[in-house]
């Protein structure tokens, strides 16, 4: 359960990461694929995080404290933006791949993945990625409000297939409705169990 939660820092150059000595979760995922929506709704806070209709908002990492430092969740830039000149890319995709290696704290990577779309070649090189480095990861399917519940089962088991895991162990979610609320927070307490011993 996630009681208080507020904004702490953000970064922009990998020699200035926080260290906070408490799990982190980081929120990665493609350029409006609703990740700041994501954690408004899981903290229940409609404006903590800032959402936008411009994709590539988020340039930054931002960190967010949950239950007086109990454990941090991570903002990290949204990828795969065409309208991003090559070295602002090449700019985000070092500040992530600092972190995701660095961070002596991080516990799981959320992969949101827009449920209408097929996974990108963004989305699968980033999986690659968490595979590469040992890096645990949870899919989070986002917008299931845009489809049907048929339509949901079917393109949960398209982004499987695609991802090579099993479509159980992809969490459909809805910002909007709030499902899978309970289901992704479930998995929080899981992992901070987990990892009790270690903090």
């Amino acid at each position: 359960m996630i009681k208080k939660a507020k904004f702490v820092t953000s970064v922009a150059a990998s020699n200035k990461l926080p260290k906070f000595n408490a799990p982190e979760i980081a929120i990665a995922g493609k350029s409006n694929v609703g990740k700041s929506s994501f954690i408004n709704m899981l903290t229940g806070q409609s404006k903590l995080a800032r959402t936008s209709s411009e994709p590539g908002r988020t340039r930054l990492l931002n960190f967010f404290e949950i239950n007086d430092g109990e454990y941090f969740i991570v903002d990290l830039p949204g990828y795969g933006y065409a309208k991003v000149n090559k070295a602002e890319k090449l700019k985000w995709g070092e500040l992530i791949e600092s972190y995701l290696e660095q961070s002596e704290d991080l516990i799981n990577v959320f992969v949101l993945i827009d449920i209408r779309r097929e996974p990108s070649e963004d989305d699968r090189m980033l999986l690659g990625y968490l595979y590469d480095f040992s890096i645990p990861f949870t899919i989070i399917a986002t917008k299931a409000d845009k489809l049907s519940r048929l339509g949901q089962g079917k393109q949960r088991q398209i982004i499987a297939s695609a991802l090579g895991v099993g479509a159980d162990d992809i969490i459909v979610t809805s910002s909007q409705n709030g499902s899978g609320k309970q289901e992704v927070l479930a998995r929080i307490d899981q992992l901070l169990e987990a990892t009790k011993s270690t903090f």
